[in-house]
């Protein structure tokens, strides 16, 4: 699945395919892997600002940190050099030339500022989101209709029925209502950004019997959220007909629901991730019909999340793909 989402992500903001990058699958995975638990880590300089950094060392957090992202430093620094080397292609500009073109005062938005360590920060902020939460939330998904057959049937019912032939192609997507709550529920059940990123807050304000005072950092739950009795029934049940009559959507105007955020700081990438997401999964559910292993169960699919900055599944999710041939 990484290696999927990475594909389109890199062709679409680098303009490139995965097998230009220089990364092996498993070299890939592994960096992508070591960022994302290294950034969800607990960090005492956190809470103790002035003597954290002395406990993060002796832990090797800072280490580890370091090593993490001069990794990934290296791997944006090749993309840059190699959009700076190439022949400018009419027409055919992708993020980097953009960032690139801001950073020389050539763009269209002339007051806006931009170095090469800002440039690097925005294609991680890309690279990094749009690679591992679609990646996550597509294994979420398949491992959540592996465990409820009657929901897998009912969606692939669904998809076939409604393409006679080929492959689902993005215009078939807004006929696919079930398929669109599918993903809803997985959204609601694991979001694969358990915490929005941290915010801090402006002035002092007084939430429930809560005091919030300037400059204190501040963290949503989501996860907490879209498992809370009090606005879901059966909040543990993988039902996805509970969107089927309601208006909750995931754009960010309903508060119980809110796996990219809302506000002005919400997700931007929101849309393409939805896209790529419901597309890749309405592909995979229409082409193969998917399987246990031998002597496997639906109840033994382990369901237990490995801790981080993103949900990741501890455990592998295997299935058997087989080829679906129609009647």
């Amino acid at each position: 699945m990484s290696t999927l989402m990475a594909s389109v992500t890199l062709r679409t903001a680098f303009g490139k395919s995965f097998r230009g990058c220089g990364l092996d699958n498993d070299m890939f995975e592994d960096m992508i892997h070591r960022a994302t638990v290294v950034l969800g880590n607990f960090t005492a300089s956190d809470l103790f600002p002035y003597v954290g950094w002395i406990v993060d060392r002796l832990t090797g957090l800072h280490a580890r940190l370091e090593r993490s992202f001069h990794e990934l430093d290296d791997f944006f620094q090749r993309v840059i050099d190699e959009h700076l080397n190439r022949t400018p292609q009419e027409g055919k500009r992708d993020i980097v030339d953009f960032l690139l073109s801001i950073e020389k005062g050539q763009s269209e938005f002339g007051e806006v500022q931009c170095t090469r360590d800002c440039t690097k920060a925005v294609l991680m902020d890309i690279f990094l989101a749009g690679v591992d939460t679609g990646a996550i939330t597509l294994t979420w998904a398949m491992a959540e209709l592996a465990r409820n057959p009657r929901v897998m049937k009912k969606v692939q019912d669904e998809i076939r029925s409604c393409l006679k032939k080929g492959k689902v192609a993005e215009d078939d997507i807004h006929q696919l209502q079930y398929l669109r709550m599918v993903v809803k529920e997985t959204l609601r059940l694991h979001p694969a950004v358990p915490l929005l990123l941290p915010r801090a807050s402006m002035s002092q304000f007084k939430l429930d019997n809560y005091e919030v005072y300037p400059k204190q950092l501040i963290q949503v739950n989501v996860w907490a959220i879209g498992r809370d009795p009090n606005y879901w029934r059966n909040p543990e049940e993988f039902f996805p007909e509970r969107f089927s009559d309601s208006s909750i959507d995931y754009k960010g105007q309903h508060f119980e629901f809110l796996p990219f955020g809302a506000g002005r700081r919400r997700c931007p990438g929101m849309y393409m991730a939805m896209s790529m997401v419901e597309l890749t999964l309405a592909n995979l559910l229409n082409c193969f019909a998917w399987e246990l292993p031998n002597g496997m169960k639906e109840t033994d699919i382990d369901m237990e999340e490995a801790d981080g900055l993103t949900t990741y599944k501890k455990s592998a999710l295997k299935l058997v793909p087989v080829t679906y041939k129609r009647p």
